[in-house]
């Protein structure tokens, strides 16, 4: 939630400044996302008069005008406004200012050959609003040569994180209640402009959905005058991120940012009939101001009146019911919704509304009236009319919930010590009523109080969490035990082992475009959300890869030369039985430059499919997989380049991992220049190891130097080179502990449908040194192992 310094201080009597405001948010449980100071973009604009406009000699539409700016010397500006004349005061852009609007930075430069020494501006284009018909036009009283950012009494703006538990924050008058209450000013009382009511409401209302909208209020404001907002009420709006529209819809808007209380305006010449809070009618639609219609079912609040629906109660009013700059007669409505209701008709309908965000949480069932006589004193007194009197139908919960508080709790549950009157002091200036035996009854607009403990949480937030002194848990005796689980251990040490090979960890979405899950599904079933995030997360992932690779499109395009992330997580299928299936895996994505360019190497080098396979078994190896006992296997899946890709297998089926190279297609579908390499380890599928010690193997180097043995055969072409390493190495597992390939070749001088492989095999001596006699066994058995596979040895 966003409002302006101004704004909060319109409520809060204080001398604090923004830095203590700032820190007391964080202190007492509000954090502080971020505070922007619009005056920095205002920089370099000043308050200037127009001295002399006259056309300019080769353009129609500009004009050239010498404006005092306040620099002793008048400054010449060729304008195109139209309302630009002598006389009138502005504001000047001076060389070197940047227009908040669109970034572009003012210089002295010349137009159509005429010199312009700065740019007149317009309202748009400070983003005071919209208007951009013409420059904006300052009272003859303006001060010339003062900032405008001064003049115009820019306040900086603060954005503060409101958890879900405390609706009643999400107005600016309750962020004052609680500053208020942690000392840092006075909480000053709502002003609510006097008005007088004229003659009975002339329009029947009435709630015939007690469960859905307990209590409907309203009257009618005859003989208004709607038009734009006053600078004021602009100002807070936007400081909080809204567009001013009209002032009868920005006063309904100020009401409900202000004091976190929606209300609607209705034009009361749209209406017919009675106005009722009712159940809708299976297949009733309405089109709802954003200009969409929904469909709605008997589970849902609307109002409406004899001709049909008007508003989604809680959540949007509709288009045709709205005012205009025409309205002269409105129908003001203030309820108390079901919060559950207006959830599940939100979720249903795909909704989100700044109305529901508050109606669904909950908001202030005792501030109907009050809420309602400030709305109409309001309007009354900026826009004229005549109000009737309140027509309250139902009504709003009203017995309060009583507590029965200990204050010891404070310093047992809470860890500081407060005095008892500090602790009805901190209740009462936040609303709660501190009785006899400490009996504590609580304001309806805190729905977030169940009991005791909550009010313990008041008082220490309000004290300052900042005060609460860490405090280590008690460790029993000993030594004890490991609380992770084996698959915590491994995962820690996977990222471990994978930011020590140079990669960064991502946290991406496990939700993803439905297109680009439909991509890496391989033709399974997807588990699809009904209440999505947004359209773009609507689908569990099946593969980390997409999300690894939107991560790394996004470093692309803001000048990252290459990318080396990596994840673990969880993948997402639906089971035979229709049940949720969840999968531990590590992806890998490495894009763009593996080295940049050199005097050494020339030009930049990029990732291939040898990369993959690295990582992938360096990672394996990490997971204690049998790394020297794995198979390769050429079909990693239509999502890879075929021929620069493999799986990892322990055994023809049980796939421990996928590598390679994307497919062009892949790459074109996720809008990422290529080359780019993956890796996907599947967790599940590495064996457990069967030894549950804590104990490391004991280290037993050899006692004798082993030899080496180089063997080159004629192989297959279609031959795997890594399969025959393998069968070598099984040749004699005693005396063979390893066998690398150093070597593949063809063309000239081999067979055709042949290739030469080059192989070094690592023979190690046990208690005796190796005879002669010995190493040719071996190495007979080596070549005969390898004659299985095709394999000639060549000559």
């Amino acid at each position: 939630m966003k409002f302006s310094l101004t704004w909060l201080r319109d409520h809060l009597e204080t001398t604090a400044s923004l830095t203590e405001i700032v820190e007391g948010l964080n202190r007492i449980g509000h954090e502080v996302e971020g505070v922007e100071d619009p005056a920095e973009k205002l920089a370099g604009f000043r308050v200037a008069e127009v001295l002399t406009a006259v056309p300019h000699p080769d353009a129609d539409k500009l004009q050239v005008l010498t404006v005092n700016a306040g620099e002793g010397t008048p400054l010449q500006v060729v304008c195109g406004a139209p309302n630009a004349r002598a006389g009138m005061k502005g504001v000047l852009g001076l060389p070197g200012a940047v227009v908040p609007a669109n970034g572009m930075e003012l210089r002295k430069s010349a137009i159509r050959g005429v010199e312009s020494n700065g740019m007149m501006c317009s309202v748009r284009e400070l983003e005071l609003g919209d208007e951009h018909n013409g420059i904006i036009e300052l009272p003859a009283d303006a001060p010339v040569g003062t900032s405008f950012a001064e003049y115009h009494g820019a306040s900086p703006v603060i954005d503060v994180a409101i958890t879900p538990n405390r609706p009643d924050c999400m107005g600016v008058y309750g962020i004052a209640r609680d500053l208020a209450a942690a000392g840092l000013g006075t909480l000053k009382p709502i002003a609510i402009p006097s008005f007088e009511t004229a003659d009975a409401c002339p329009v029947e209302i009435r709630t015939d959905d007690p469960e859905g909208c307990p209590a409907f209020y309203g009257r009618v404001v005859k003989g208004v005058k709607n038009g734009s907002s006053p600078d004021w009420l602009q100002q807070r709006l936007i400081s909080a991120g809204q567009r001013p529209i009209s002032l009868l819809v920005d006063l309904t808007n100020y009401l409900m940012l202000g004091y976190g209380r929606p209300a609607h305006a209705y034009d009361l010449a749209k209406l017919t009939g009675a106005i009722v809070a009712r159940r809708a009618r299976d297949g009733e639609e309405v089109l709802a101001l954003n200009e969409k219609t929904y469909t709605l079912d008997s589970t849902m609040t609307v109002i409406a009146d004899d001709n049909g629906v008007h508003d989604i109660a809680g959540i949007m009013g509709g288009e045709h019911s709205g005012v205009g700059d025409d309205t002269t007669d409105v129908l003001l409505e203030i309820a108390y919704f079901n919060p559950e209701r207006i959830g599940v008709t939100g979720r249903k309908l795909g909704l989100s509304s700044d109305a529901r965000t508050r109606f669904e949480r909950g908001v202030d069932p005792a501030f109907l009236d009050e809420g309602l006589d400030l709305l109409t004193g309001l309007i009354v007194e900026l826009a004229g009319g005549e109000a009737s009197d309140v027509v309250r139908a139902g009504a709003a919960p009203s017995e309060p919930l009583v507590v029965t508080f200990d204050p010891t709790l404070t310093k047992r549950l809470g860890g500081i010590d407060v005095a008892e009157d500090e602790q009805k002091r901190i209740l009462a200036s936040l609303g709660f009523e501190v009785g006899a035996d400490w009996q504590v009854t609580c304001p309806l607009r805190r729905h977030d109080i169940e009991g005791p403990a909550d009010l313990v949480e008041e008082v220490v937030r309000i004290v300052g969490l900042d005060n609460v002194a860490s405090a280590a848990l008690p460790r029993a005796d000993g030594v004890a035990r490991p609380t992770a689980t084996p698959q915590q251990a491994l995962e820690r040490k996977l990222r471990r082992t994978a930011a020590a090979r140079g990669m960064h960890e991502a946290v991406t979405w496990s939700f993803l475009p439905v297109p680009d899950a439909e991509h890496f599904a391989d033709g399974a079933p997807l588990w699809a959300l009904e209440n999505p995030i947004s359209e773009d997360m609507k689908a569990m992932r099946p593969s980390l890869i997409p999300g690894l690779l939107a991560a790394a499109k996004r470093n692309a395009d803001r000048g990252a030369d290459g990318s080396r992330l990596f994840e673990i997580g969880r993948r997402y299928f639906r089971a035979a039985d229709g049940s949720s299936d969840e999968k531990p895996t590590l992806g890998v994505v490495l894009a763009g430059e593996k080295t940049p360019r050199g005097w050494s190497n020339g030009k930049a080098q990029g990732f291939d499919a040898y990369d993959a396979k690295a990582e992938a078994e360096a990672l394996l190896a990490a997971a204690g997989a049998p790394v020297d006992k794995l198979m390769v296997f050429g079909e990693a899946g239509g999502q890879f380049h075929p021929g620069q890709s493999a799986t990892l297998r322990l055994g023809p089926k049980n796939v421990l991992a996928r590598f390679g190279a994307l497919h062009p297609a892949t790459l074109k579908a996720f809008d990422i220049d290529g080359p780019v390499v993956a890796v996907e380890i599947f967790l599940d599928a590495i064996p457990a190891k069967k030894s549950s010690g804590f104990a490391r193997e004991a280290y037993a180097p050899p006692a004798l130097q082993s030899i080496t043995r180089d063997f080159a055969f004629l192989v297959p072409a279609d031959l795997a080179a890594g399969e025959l390493a393998r069968t070598v190495r099984g040749a004699d597992k005693a005396a063979i502990t390893d066998a690398r390939i150093f070597d593949v070749f063809a063309g000239q001088g081999v067979p055709e449908g042949k290739k030469s492989v080059a192989i070094e095999a690592t023979l190690q001596p046990g208690e005796k040194t190796f005879t002669d006699a010995e190493i040719k066994a071996i190495s007979d058995a080596l070549v005969a192992s390898a004659a299985k596979l095709g394999a000639e040895l060549r000559g």
